[in-house]
């Protein structure tokens, strides 16, 4: 029997039970979690190794990671053209989102790139609108968001046009990914293992000058590997494993538990206690969440 998420040969029996019986919802948990965790080191590293080398360092180590771990490579021979092609494009997504990204969080506050990241994904959300109460859950989430972020113009340009351009990616890469983690030749894992490392050779021009700070520095180098890990492994692989099981609507509705993580993690982490406002945006979204109801596929 096949399980989504875990490749068809060399499957023990109670590993495929465990990652089948864990409700998607959940992965999509600790995916949000390691979303903003990863974030949250990479800026402490800018003032080292750059912005665009932390992102090709990013990618790298996590390139690295799958192909160790799934050595996704062997899908070429029973992959479709269809298929590669579709990799390649989530190869290309993934770089640029991650450049992009940094970028926008290296000149803006990290809440207002997330906020105009998350109003992509209502687009992706109102495809799968069936119902009012869906219409009202979106409604919701929207409110909260806006209260946790407090939405505002600010003074640079530049960095507002790299925060749309994320957010489009990001889009992107939600309607490429759910697209992955349903069709093609084996695992959804070992897709995005391939497509991981797709990113990697797109991105190798971009930051490979920034990045040799860190070859000169163990900690560096090692903190990097973190965020790799915490950025790009764990959240995606887990994105696959709710992706495939989660209509894409309802996965990107989901997605407003981004800000309420962030906050979470702000003042676990870095000791930023939310205020009132904050707390009020949080019950915003988890009520929209709760009220959502998936549609079947």
């Amino acid at each position: 029997m096949r399980i989504y998420g875990m490749p068809d040969f060399a499957v023990p029996a109670r590993r495929a039970t465990f990652v089948d019986g864990v409700p998607p919802h959940a992965w999509f948990l600790v995916s949000a979690v390691f979303h903003y965790l990863g974030p949250s080191f990479a800026v402490l590293l800018f003032a080292h190794v750059g912005v665009l080398g932390v992102a090709w360092l990013r990618i790298a180590s996590a390139a690295a990671v799958f192909a160790i771990w799934r050595r996704p490579w062997r899908l070429l021979p029973n992959a479709s053209g269809g298929t590669i092609l579709l990799l390649v494009a989530l190869g290309a997504c993934l770089a640029a989102m991650n450049s992009v990204f940094y970028v926008a969080i290296s000149r803006l506050p990290l809440s207002l790139v997330a906020a105009i990241e998350f109003v992509g994904t209502i687009a992706v959300a109102l495809v799968g609108l069936r119902s009012t109460r869906n219409l009202a859950a979106l409604a919701l989430a929207v409110g909260g968001v806006f209260l946790l972020t407090d939405v505002r113009w600010v003074s640079d340009p530049a960095g507002l046009a790299f925060a749309v351009l994320n957010g489009l990616l990001f889009v992107l890469y939600i309607v490429l990914g759910h697209r992955s983690a349903r069709v093609g030749a084996g695992s959804s894992i070992d897709r995005l293992g391939l497509a991981m490392l797709l990113a990697f050779v797109f991105v190798i021009p971009i930051g490979s000058g920034q990045v040799l700070a860190a070859f000169a520095s163990p900690q560096l180098l090692l903190a990097g590997i973190g965020v790799g890990l915490c950025s790009s492994v764990i959240p995606y692989v887990c994105d696959q494993l709710a992706m495939a099981r989660l209509p894409r609507a309802t996965f990107a509705l989901m997605l407003a538990l981004l800000p309420a993580t962030a906050t979470l993690i702000g003042a676990i982490v870095l000791a930023q206690i939310p205020t009132a406002r904050d707390l009020s945006g949080m019950a915003l979204v988890m009520t929209g969440v709760g009220l959502h109801q998936p549609r079947r596929d």
